[in-house]
């Protein structure tokens, strides 16, 4: 077997920096820079938030800040009538915290990366600063601190903040603790270390006494088989604090369950008697094994491996010297953070009455006995992860969740902003050829949905729309037959598959059996399956086998050994040591490659009779992302690795022209990844589209070079990318922005303008209708015509009618690259034009291009 090269090193944070800084660079000079992004959608459903900040006092003013856990921050100055977003590039739009200044709460503090390290959270990149409401942004500082729980500003200094850092989700470093600084941000002092797998994880402080603090630290490491879980060698996790301002810490556990047991901690205290204090402790002590809840499987369809006590709430009466348990042991606790209850560690204590607490798990729950009992406050979505609390009036709570926000003014009932933050963390994109074409996806703790990529308004006006329960869960790859559009595969939790006629929403479970000999299969999250392009009736499918049926799924068989390193030491809770992407080749059936997600890389050219490992020159099990199959080159295949998973933000994009046998490295000019997905363009074999945690990219040479695709596109996480061959549209699925759309006829125009030797190219615009009577203008879409112009500058533009008459004449500063004239459909004199033939001039200097166009007779409605 051929051995791929040795481990590459996580990425250094002044590589990091630098990386950002070129990506800047590309996107200012790509020559598609205002070539539009259209947002498709889901506009009915919202995302995950990790905390939410409120202006106070209540009643002044409306403003509420809400940080995504993957979707940058949003404003509202009308409680959430209309929500803004103010943070939307930078490197992380990944956030874990936010904090106002109290003393200029238009001050933000914003601390990247979602501590709650769930299996698709994204590293954070430090600390950025606004001090003018969110409009400007400066990053100050810990770029590889990588998650970021709690943020505390001085109530009397401003420039006197403290951090509390959870460090790297997958790999041991330093840059964990709490840190501090006193200059507001310029410099930072770590005033809180215990070991390189030990992070911060929750601060407060005495408002009475501001160099109180008490900090929760847990010591951590996410493997890529098993959740973050306290082990037998772990001795850091517990509660510190220090009584003047971090110079001094002191270890505050008298009380608690033993360190072994001790998972994640939050903690908060009462304003009011601040010498309460509340722990609420992620505990991992076992639970009796007869004990119902051993019987039963996880959330995703996981058996037990024994369950543990989980959620337990602790209380000092004497800042923290002694601490006792006051939740019950019970059924209901048991289950409040499911079984993944490092995911929450949030609990807030009522600013007046010292016995009202909110414990943050599955749901919102509220304690009004001191943390005895429990009960679910109703009316939002589940899984929550912040709360803001009125001091002035504490039944007026916001919180924010894995569905968005909600709203509370009697502490009781809850109103929602899910239709207007559209901050949906889609996994994967599946396309069908329906009329107009849907586009499938599944989301995080939403389950699938589906929604109409719609062109009949035009192709620049493609309208955002709500999306529709679609078959599959909240981790689903979807294939749709190409004939058959009402015929939708669908994966489910781990490796299950599902056929569903959409007609009649009837699913069928197809899941290959368990070969003989073999314990069980394992399926990744998004397990890989495709429909052959030779005939849609076959599929095959990855566990750490590759299945094949050719029926459907009525019946399978494995036609592949485990094609995973199968090491019995990284097998765990988490499916691992599987396969993750399949692709068969357009041009030759049964020419099959196979990425694992331990960086193995197979290609079998007879359906599956032999095997053969292509990883020569690759690094050392760096997770393979994608492989894409040319349909225009027999012995051309792509690919991408990841190295998220080792703390490597580098870019991985491979090519190969003799299947396999040796890789060479086009990410070129690409400074940064992950890369998540690479795609050949279905008509021009030249052109290929990758998206990578920073957006997209296109090549229209076969990865020589390339250009940033991002446009008007949010920094945002595109894990998946799909072209859609007869309709000429590309669409994304983004972790933390929805899904959407580009004109990929225009982006080709555009390309083709920049290498031809024209000065400057009128491009295709859309079809442009008479307005009818000066009142309608403003239902009319006007004229808006993409030009190509090689350098900036002044240029005139002048429209005249069939017989040659101007009739409106204007100048235009443009920029080098694609720029729009944009004509109302009015003459000098300010009257509307009628319907017939008209050209379009553009003129610069030493150039001159016209166009021919129709003024179309107004579409009338009936």
């Amino acid at each position: 077997m051929l051995r791929a090269q040795q481990v590459i090193e996580k990425t250094k944070a002044q590589q990091r920096e630098q990386w950002y800084e070129e990506f800047l660079e590309l996107k200012e000079a790509s020559i598609y820079e205002n070539l539009p992004w259209q947002f498709v959608g889901p506009v009915n459903i919202s995302g995950r938030m990790t905390d939410v900040e409120v202006v106070v006092p209540k009643g002044d003013n409306y403003t509420i800040y809400v940080a995504g856990a993957s979707g940058g921050i949003w404003k509202t100055e009308n409680e959430g009538v209309t929500w803004k977003p103010v943070f939307e590039h930078g490197m992380s739009t990944a956030f874990g915290d936010i904090a106002l200044d109290p003393q200029n709460q238009n001050i933000i503090w914003a601390g990247t990366g979602e501590a709650n390290i769930f299996r698709s959270s994204n590293a954070g990149a430090g600390v950025y600063y606004s001090n003018d409401g969110g409009k400007t942004w400066v990053h100050k500082g810990l770029t590889n601190t990588n998650t970021i729980s709690r943020i505390l500003v001085h109530p009397e200094n401003s420039g006197m903040v403290y951090v509390a850092a959870g460090g790297n989700e997958w790999t041991n470093d330093t840059e964990r603790g709490v840190y501090k600084t006193t200059d507001g941000g310029e410099n930072w002092e770590k005033i809180l270390y215990l070991d390189e797998m030990t992070g911060a994880y929750d601060l407060v402080m005495d408002p009475t006494d501001p160099d109180v603090i008490y900090a929760s630290m847990w010591q951590r490491i996410r493997k890529k088989w098993n959740d973050p879980r306290t082990e037998a060698d772990y001795t850091n996790t517990g509660l510190y604090k220090t009584a003047d301002g971090g110079k001094t810490w002191i270890e505050i556990n008298s009380g608690l369950p033993a360190t072994a047991y001790r998972g994640r901690i939050g903690i908060d205290l009462c304003k009011a008697q601040p010498e309460t204090v509340y722990a609420f402790v992620d505990n991992y002590e076992k639970l009796p094994e007869d004990n119902a809840l051993n019987q039963t499987e996880d959330a995703y369809g996981r058996p037990s491996s024994g369950r543990i006590k989980g959620a337990t709430v602790y209380r000092s009466d004497d800042g923290g010297e002694n601490w006792r348990q006051v939740s019950e042991q019970n059924a209901y606790m048991e289950g409040l953070s499911g079984t993944y209850g490092w995911v929450f560690g949030q609990i807030r204590v009522d600013p007046l009455n010292p016995d009202k607490i909110y414990v943050m798990g599955l749901a919102l729950n509220l304690s009004e006995d001191g943390g005895k009992t429990y009960r679910p406050l109703r009316g939002m979505h589940g899984d929550h992860h912040g709360l803001c609390i009125d001091p002035e009036n504490p039944n007026y709570l916001v919180n924010v969740n894995d569905g968005g926000v909600a709203v509370s003014y009697d502490g009781e009932n809850f109103r929602t902003f899910y239709d207007n933050l559209p901050l949906a963390q889609f996994f994967n994109v599946g396309i069908d050829n329906s009329e107009p074409f849907k586009v499938y996806g599944s989301i995080q703790d939403h389950g699938s949905y589906f929604g109409e990529v719609n062109l009949r308004s035009g192709r620049d006006q493609i309208p955002a729309v709500e999306f529709e329960y679609a078959p599959g869960g909240e981790g689903s790859n979807h294939v749709i037959h190409p004939d058959e559009p009402d015929k939708v595969y669908s994966a489910g939790f781990y490796g299950t598959i599902t056929k569903t006629d959409m007609k009649t929403f009837d699913s069928k479970n197809i899941m290959p059996p368990v070969p003989e000999n073999t314990e069980r299969l394992r399926g990744q999250w998004l397990a890989p399956f495709i429909l052959s392009p030779h005939n849609p009736g076959i599929i095959y499918h990855g566990t750490q086998f590759v299945h094949r049926s050719m029926n459907e799924g009525k019946t399978w068989e494995r036609i592949s050994p485990d094609l995973t390193y199968n090491d019995p030491d990284m097998k765990g809770d988490i499916p691992y040591q599987t396969i993750f992407t399949i692709s068969e080749s357009p041009l030759k059936f049964g020419l099959i490659y196979v990425g694992t997600d331990d960086g193995r890389v197979w290609v079998t050219n007879n359906s599956g009779t032999e095997w053969s490992e292509i990883v020569n020159g690759l690094p050392y099990r760096k997770w393979v992302s994608r492989i894409e199959a040319s349909r225009f080159a027999e012995g051309r295949v792509y690919m991408t690795q990841n190295g998220k998973r080792d703390d490597d933000f580098a870019a991985y994009i491979w090519k190969s022209e003799d299947y396999g046998t040796t890789w060479s490295s086009i990410k070129a000019n690409i400074p940064y990844g992950p890369v998540n997905v690479i795609r050949e363009d279905p008509k021009d074999e030249n052109i290929l589209y990758v998206g990578t945690d920073y957006g997209v990219f296109v090549s229209g040479n076969r990865g020589q070079s390339w250009q940033a695709l991002v446009g008007n596109l949010p920094m945002t996480y595109v894990h998946d990318l799909q072209v859609h061959s007869r309709d000429d549209i590309a669409v994304i699925g983004t972790h933390g922005r929805g899904v959407w759309a580009l004109d990929v006829r225009l982006m080709k125009q555009v390309m083709k303008a920049s290498e031809g030797e024209e000065q400057a190219t009128i491009l295709d615009f859309p079809d442009v209708y008479e307005p009818g009577r000066a009142y309608y203008m403003r239902f009319s879409k006007g004229l808006k015509a993409p030009c190509f112009l090689k350098s900036e500058g002044e240029v005139e533009w002048w429209i005249t009618d069939a017989d040659g008459n101007e009739i409106k004449k204007q100048k235009l500063t443009v920029e080098k690259g694609l720029n729009y004239i944009e004509w109302n459909l009015m003459d000098e004199n300010e009257k509307t034009v009628q319907a017939g033939s008209y050209t379009l001039t553009i003129a610069g200097k030493n150039f001159e291009t016209e166009k021919e166009f129709e003024v179309k007779e107004r579409r009338r409605r009936y």
